[in-house]
This record gives structure tokens, C-alpha cells and sequence, in this order.
């Protein structure tokens, strides 16, 4: 029998990355330049600018773990913000618990509290489809919201929590206060981190899975494969990364609230999405970048109505360039 033929730019793109095809020399370049650039920022921007950039780069972690869902797996998730407000306050519990405070072990219990409410959310919502599990995610993330928000002699209810910046070190070796650069350093070399590892994840055999999840799901469980194993564990790994992300916003700002896990954070996180770029876990990171810098800046010029020209440009892109800043910037280099 004869081998299929691949018919579509995505599926001769999925065929070349199935037969050991790999990225260009020119992608390592581009990576290993915006990379030096990132880690060359803090000699060049003022205090805001570069305490700015740290937070997109941790809000981009927070995009680039929903993209494994809503980019790879076809999976529209409104549950982030729980994933990320359970990895903040399990680093904020820790920092206050432990004395002195341990940065890994904050960033592990962050890790740990994303993952069981990751679990427990892919349990119930995998089961459903399309708008039902955006629903679903939805409803999940207002009930943990509801719990934070009055559960005010654990979490501080509204008011939050406030700790201690845990310095970096090695249990044992040495131990030594963040600075603004190093803090922005260890943050950077987090997300880089985790970027490589989701990419291999993302094109490995069970990332294949995945992006046949979102092309054709019937087809994909008719050839054998548990669908909904599949999506669990990608709803646990999404999760799992989120909470990184929101470990490491306890670390820099070294406070915790409950509108971290309001749902608006979602929002915002799919917006990072579709700006960006689904599909590429590069896109979503540019699109965090993109969208914060909008509101930081028409912030400054309209001050209260700053969202209305945010919404307009959002609009705008979703019409002309559907395929998110990404897609566009591929287009034009492939003319």
C-alpha cells in the first residue's frame, strides 16, 4: 500500500516533523538573538521598563501553557486563571510557612497545588466538547475564585497575602538576595526552559496526538487512540506550566490576591492567543507582549477608556490577521 500523500501546508509540515525534519539554522539564530536581547535588557531600560519585561515574560509562560490547549489541542480553556492563582498562592503559602523562606520549595508547592486542581478539573471537563468544556473550565475557575476570595483566614480574602522575597540559592552553598537583574535573569531562564521543553512535548509522537485531537477527533479515535486520555493529560500539563508561571509572579511581586484568579485573567490569556499566534507557543508569548504594551501605553493617553482602543486594534486583528501576529509575520517573509 501506498503511503498517503500530505494534501495541506499543515499536514506536509506535521509529514516533515514525523520524518525527523527540524527547524532551520536561521530559527536557532533568531532564538539565540531574542534571547541575548531579553538578557541584555536590564543594562539598557529604565527600572519600570525592565521590571515590565519580566512580567511579560511570566504572563507569556501563562500563554504558552494555554496554547497546548487551545493552540495544539483545539480545546478553548477559561480555567487558567485557577491554574495560575493556585500556583501563586501555593508559593505565597510556602514563603509564609517556611522560615527562612526557600525559593524551589515555594515554586514546588506552587507546582503542586496547580496540578491537583489540574487534575481535578481535567477529570470532570475532558469529558465534554467544544463550548461545554469552555463552560466548564469557566465554572471551575469562579468556584475557586469564590473559595479564595472568602476564605478569608487562609487566604487573606480580599486583602490577599504579602511575604518575603526568598533569595536565590543552593540549599547548603550559597544563598543570595534577588536583585532586579537577577531576578529578571532566573525568570528568563525559566520561561526558555520551559518554551524548549513544551516545544519538544509539543512535537513529539503525543503532540502529534494532540494536533490530530484538533484536526479530527472522530478520526483520531477511530485509528485507537484514548481521546480523552490524551486531553487529560494535556489539560494537567497546561495546568502545570500555568502554575509555574504564577510561582514565579509570587517571587517577583511577592503578593497574592484574588483577582489573579478571576476569570478575566482567562480572557486575557486567550487574548494573548489569538493575538500571537495559536499553534506556535512563540505567538502567544508575542501576543502577552503585544497586548500589555497596548494598555500600558493607551493607559498613559486615554486613562480610563484606555480598553476602547485595545478593543478596536483586538478587533481589527481578529479580522485582517486572523492567523495572530505569527501568521502574519510568516506570510510576509514567504512572499
Amino acid at each position: 500500500m501506498s503511503a498517503v500523500t500530505p494534501t495541506t501546508a499543515a499536514d506536509r509540515d506535521l509529514d516533515t516533523r514525523a520524518r525527523g525534519g527540524g527547524p532551520s539554522a536561521a530559527y536557532w539564530i533568531g532564538f539565540v538573538i531574542v534571547v541575548g536581547a531579553l538578557a541584555l535588557s536590564p543594562f539598557v531600560l529604565p527600572e519600570f521598563w525592565q521590571r515590565f519585561a519580566t512580567e511579560i515574560l511570566i504572563w507569556g509562560l501563562l500563554a504558552m501553557s494555554s496554547d497546548i490547549l487551545i493552540g495544539y489541542t483545539g480545546m478553548v480553556s477559561f480555567g487558567h486563571s485557577a491554574f495560575f492563582g493556585l500556583g501563586l498562592y501555593g508559593a505565597a503559602a510556602a514563603l509564609l510557612a517556611l522560615r527562612p523562606p526557600n525559593l524551589w520549595l515555594a515554586l514546588a508547592a506552587g507546582l503542586v497545588a496547580a496540578a491537583v486542581v489540574a487534575v481535578f478539573v481535567a477529570y470532570f471537563s475532558t469529558r465534554l466538547r467544544e463550548i461545554y468544556f469552555s463552560i466548564t473550565t469557566l465554572v471551575f475557575s469562579q468556584i475557586f475564585y469564590v473559595i479564595i476570595f472568602t476564605w478569608t483566614e487562609v487566604t487573606g480574602g480580599e486583602n490577599g497575602l504579602t511575604f518575603r522575597q526568598p533569595p536565590f540559592g543552593v540549599p547548603g552553598l550559597f544563598s543570595v538576595p534577588f536583585t532586579r537583574n537577577g531576578l529578571h535573569w532566573f525568570v528568563l531562564a525559566v520561561v526558555t526552559v520551559s518554551y524548549l521543553l513544551l516545544r519538544r512535548i509539543t512535537q513529539s509522537p503525543f503532540g502529534m496526538v494532540l494536533q490530530s485531537i484538533r484536526e479530527n477527533e472522530p478520526r483520531t479515535r477511530a485509528i485507537g487512540y484514548n481521546v480523552e486520555r490524551y486531553k487529560i493529560v494535556a489539560v494537567m500539563l497546561s495546568g502545570l506550566f500555568a502554575g509555574l508561571a504564577g510561582s514565579l509572579y509570587a517571587v517577583q511581586n511577592k503578593f497574592a490576591a484574588p483577582d489573579f484568579v478571576l476569570f478575566l485573567v482567562s480572557g486575557e490569556t486567550v487574548i494573548y492567543n489569538v493575538m500571537g499566534g495559536m499553534g506556535t507557543l512563540v505567538g502567544p508569548v508575542a501576543g502577552a507582549a503585544f497586548f500589555l504594551l497596548m494598555k500600558e501605553v493607551f493607559s498613559r493617553v486615554f486613562y480610563e477608556y484606555y480598553l476602547i482602543p485595545v478593543g478596536i486594534i483586538f478587533t481589527l486583528m481578529v479580522i485582517f490577521l486572523p492567523q495572530g501576529l505569527l501568521g502574519f509575520l510568516r506570510r510576509r517573509l514567504n512572499q
